[in-house]
């Protein structure tokens, strides 16, 4: 997967996967940790402007290079306001997740916004990246852009209350289950019987609308079980927790040996 064919759709990545991929956060503004996720064999990466300080500068060099490097790349945008939607498409993202998003009409307004005109409000930035600086056809180019994935994340009991009316909205064909936010909002844990019932909720909705489905967790084992409930996408750890655990790690093993 070289600069030359990359497909920008995280979507199709998705359909032709015979596995669920894996991927991980990226919170730290270096290219080089970029490049060392690469190397240890993620097929994806989710650039985080929600809950890191990255620039957009960062995150459009960090996608390229990600990119160049054979991953695919999610962009996390700060907030579902749908400001930076446009910039991250025209940067030729593989897909989008909007967090926070609580309704149909929230999830049906961040589709438009990244679904090409006449269904929806995306402009033809066909010069940009994602057009090959204009280097293909308009028909090309609008071909990829149906290829991007364009998903939510559902992070609180109203909005998995209402996932299939969230879920039935055009254009959109990508959801994150928030399980973190879930338990935040709720004050439950994820084995309570009222959290199992949403989240079985959310799955059996995505199956219905032909919908795949991620969501982010910390172990091996985590990932494994999650994809056994339905996932066809899953980030494990991130970045920073990584670096903190191979440091920590590192550290207590030499100080056991001196």
């Amino acid at each position: 997967m070289t600069a030359q064919n990359k497909t920008f759709g995280f979507a199709r990545a998705l359909a032709e996967a015979d596995r669920a991929l894996v991927g991980t956060w990226v919170k730290i503004p270096a290219l080089e940790t970029v490049e060392i996720l690469a190397d240890a064999g993620f097929d994806f990466v989710v650039i985080d402007m929600e809950h890191a300080p990255l620039t957009f500068r960062e995150v459009y060099s960090a996608l390229v290079v990600a990119q160049s490097a054979g991953m695919h790349v999610l962009v996390r945008v700060p907030d579902r306001s749908g400001s930076h939607l446009q910039r991250v498409l025209d940067s030729g993202a593989d897909g989008i997740l909007v967090p926070r998003v609580e309704t149909a009409t929230e999830a049906a307004e961040a589709a438009k916004q990244m679904t090409f005109a006449p269904d929806g409000y995306r402009g033809a930035g066909i010069t940009a990246r994602a057009g090959r600086w204009g280097g293909i056809s308009m028909d090309e180019y609008t071909r990829l852009g149906t290829d991007v994935m364009r998903a939510v994340q559902l992070e609180d009991r109203g909005s998995l209350e209402n996932v299939d009316e969230i879920l039935s909205v055009p254009h959109l064909n990508g959801a994150f289950l928030g399980m973190g936010d879930l338990q935040l909002s709720t004050g439950m844990r994820a084995a309570d019987p009222e959290i199992q019932a949403l989240v079985d909720g959310f799955h059996s909705a995505a199956a219905r609308h032909g919908i795949p489905t991620g969501t982010a967790v910390q172990t091996p084992e985590q990932a494994q079980a999650a994809v056994r409930t339905g996932h066809s996408y899953v980030m494990v750890s991130n970045d920073t927790g990584l670096l903190r655990g191979a440091a920590t790690d590192i550290v207590a093993a030499t100080r056991a040996k001196l």
